[in-house]
């Protein structure tokens, strides 16, 4: 989200709930929280809110974050997890399968 896209959040806000009193200071701590989030799920969370609350939101009632980033992430990792497998020799495969028997032993799980 942008900084214009949390304002306007924020304007919304005060609109629809006048006891709101959006402030310069509330402005202030309140963007970079909404900077992170995604603008079409918070605004679709702000209007279910408006429907049923009399009491204007906590963020995180109407907070909403862009699932790629979570996927992306994640694959980024096992890339990384798999480009660090490649490296690993079959000697040093041999020795952790070896290990890991021997542990499953001492726990009775084998």
């Amino acid at each position: 989200m942008t900084t214009d896209e949390a304002m306007e959040i924020l304007n919304m806000i005060n609109e629809m709930y006048p006891k709101f009193n959006l402030t310069k200071r509330k402005a202030k701590i309140l963007i970079p929280s909404l900077k992170q989030m995604d603008y079409t799920g918070v605004l679709k969370n702000l209007s279910a809110h408006v429907m049923h609350q009399l009491y204007p939101p906590m963020l995180s009632e109407i907070a909403a974050y862009r699932q790629e980033n979570k996927k992306d992430s994640s694959l980024t990792e096992i890339e990384k997890w798999e480009e660090e497998a490649k490296q690993v020799t079959p000697e040093m495969k041999k020795h952790f399968q070896s290990k890991f028997e021997k542990l499953l032993q001492q726990k009775g799980w084998n």
